[in-house]
């Protein structure tokens, strides 16, 4: 096996592999479109008897 074929194979592992990590790192940081439903119930979190608060009710803190 000569130098020039060793470098590249080096190079080519290398690559791979940088590229392959980065792939994994970008899928753990993103959510999949089929588990968005469960992202919102982590996000807005429910009740413990397991209604769901109503965000979008009046503050009734603004009413005179």
């Amino acid at each position: 096996m000569n130098r020039n074929r060793r470098i590249f194979i080096v190079v080519f592992i290398a690559f791979t592999a940088i590229v392959a990590l980065l792939a994994i790192d970008m899928g753990r940081r993103t959510t999949a479109p089929w588990n968005k439903r469960r992202e919102v119930e982590r996000a807005l979190p429910t009740e413990v008897d397991g209604t769901a608060t109503d965000t979008l009710a009046a503050d009734t803190l603004l009413t005179p």
